[in-house]
């Protein structure tokens, strides 16, 4: 074991490795249910997993000092001692927020699937947990090589889930779809830390692959410029951000409704833009602002409009996705604390808005089997709790004063407004937008006519499935009326984080071969 990177205070206030027991619990609870014999010990210990899960994530969260802006509760030891490759973890107030909401999400999406998933239950929870465990491995992760490895890792299981579970006819069509995706996506990003690690900051040509110390050992801007359009490219493929985001639709369309909630609710992308492409190509970064404003705000007008076409409400809610990524990537472009606290904000909520209504929208599925507007309208009737919910996820999703989408979104275009009114203006624009298309497919879907038989005599929400939607709605409530809980968290990290990026070096770096150094612009 090498030294740890924190005083032990600081490190490991908890007395265990608290992020490695994160990232294994989730895969070994996995390991067990295949050998449950009824289907419903099966249900019950993979949620009992989940739940362990989540309450150890909160433990992790309890346990970080907001005020230290560097990393915490970091575990190190070496891994493959001939490539410099270190078994890495840590936290910060980046990150903090992310294990527990897709701890409770997971949550949500077991119980979800309670009833909905009757074939191979045994897989499908076992699969769901491995591909937590994955997730965890990708917020926690230090050193670029282990951030790749789980970060592909994750392909396994939403391969199988989509393929497998998928409740439209092509989808395994949409699994490949997204594995042939991810994969080209994880080409760049592959490039990117090979050339990170093999840059020879120390003029010895040790690798690196170690994101503190990268932090603190800066690129020329020759390299910078590669590193930093490989990391967003290969990032913004996973967010999805215009124009790579066509995966997205598909899946939603074809796979089962609970991963969709993941996928929708988890933006990994966007979380490493955030984490790595920015921190680690600071001056590539501000030259390159136009490109993630562009595509970002692009994205924002292109994915409302699609939207407000969409006559199947996953449809509808996969293009809002796509316009929403797209606020958050031109909060990160900002550059300044009130952009970088709002995209964390935003993020955050979406395991919370976006995840929620991929869930109430799968509670439809399983009564009505579609959720086209044609089999839709007058949902309130014989469903009213579930339009309640409904309707208080989607204000939350439109910015809705009082819900903690409104705080996020504010901090966002506050922080725009400071880089470029215009900018702002055409953010603004893409919100009205995002307000249009779910006040319009609300109230065909829900208020109008009924046009289905089958919807009159539908159920509404089973005590498992208003507990999900309650957790919900409460955090929607508590994000937007208490939003200072979050902003303490991520203050310290967001000012140092924004810090660093728009900090002017003197000094760059040694350039090896490259004729010197030279100062950033």
């Amino acid at each position: 074991m090498l030294p740890d990177l924190e005083p032990s205070s600081a490190a490991d206030p908890v007395g265990f490795p608290i992020l490695t027991l994160l990232i294994v619990l989730p895969l070994a609870w996995a390991l067990v249910l295949p050998f449950l014999r009824e289907n419903r010990a099966v249900r019950v210990v993979a949620l009992a997993g989940a739940g362990l899960e989540l309450a150890l994530s909160l433990v992790m969260l309890a346990a970080l000092h907001p005020e230290m802006a560097g990393m915490q509760l970091v575990e190190r030891a070496s891994w493959i001692p001939s490539l410099n490759v270190h078994y890495l973890v840590g936290m910060d107030g980046i990150a903090a927020l992310f294990p527990p909401l897709t701890a409770l999400l997971f949550c949500g999406v077991i119980l979800s699937s309670w009833t909905s998933i009757q074939a191979m239950p045994r897989l499908y929870f076992a699969l769901l947990l491995g591909l937590e465990s994955a997730i965890m491995g990708v917020f926690c992760a230090l050193d670029l090589v282990l951030f790749f490895l789980f970060w592909e890792l994750t392909l396994v299981p939403i391969y199988f889930l989509v393929s497998l579970w998928g409740i439209g006819p092509e989808r395994r069509f949409a699994a490949v779809k997204y594995t042939l995706f991810m994969l080209a996506g994880g080409i760049p990003l592959l490039f990117a830390i090979l050339l990170l690690g093999l840059y020879p900051t120390d003029g010895a040509g040790t690798l690196i692959f170690d994101y503190p110390a990268l932090l603190e050992k800066p690129l020329p801007s020759a390299l910078q410029a590669t590193v930093f359009l490989l990391l967003f490219v290969g990032f913004a493929v996973k967010a999805p951000l215009f124009p790579f985001h066509t995966w997205l639709p598909t899946v939603l369309r074809e796979g089962p409704v609970g991963l969709s909630a993941l996928l929708v609710g988890l933006k990994l992308g966007a979380f490493g833009i955030l984490r790595f492409a920015v921190p680690l190509a600071p001056t590539a970064a501000r030259e390159y602002f136009w490109l993630m404003a562009g595509l970002g705000l692009f994205g924002v007008l292109y994915g409302a409009l699609v939207a407000l076409r969409q006559s199947n409400l996953r449809s509808m809610l996969a293009f809002s996705s796509v316009s929403h990524v797209g606020l958050v990537i031109v909060g990160i472009a900002a550059m300044n604390v009130q952009g970088v606290q709002g995209a964390i904000f935003q993020l955050a909520n979406f395991g919370v808005i976006a995840g929620g209504l991929l869930l109430l929208t799968g509670f439809l599925h399983h009564r009505l089997g579609s959720t086209d507007l044609a089999s839709l309208g007058g949902l309130v009737r014989p469903l009213p709790r579930l339009t309640a919910f409904f309707l208080l996820l989607g204000m939350a999703s439109i910015g809705l004063p009082g819900t903690n989408g409104f705080v996020a979104e504010l901090l966002i275009l506050i922080g725009v407004l400071q880089t470029s009114p215009g900018l702002a203006f055409v953010a603004v624009l893409g919100v009205i937008l995002g307000a249009a298309y779910f006040l319009g497919f609300y109230q065909r879907a829900f208020l109008g006519p009924v046009t289905d038989p089958a919807v009159a005599s539908a159920a509404d929400l089973r005590p498992r499935e208003l507990l999900v939607a309650g957790v919900m709605g409460l955090l929607v409530l508590a994000g937007g009326l208490f939003p200072n809980w979050v902003q303490n968290v991520t203050a310290s990290a967001a000012n140092a984080w924004v810090g660093r990026a728009t900090a002017d070096q003197a000094v760059v770096a040694t350039e090896v071969g490259l004729g010197g150094y030279r100062p950033s612009n």
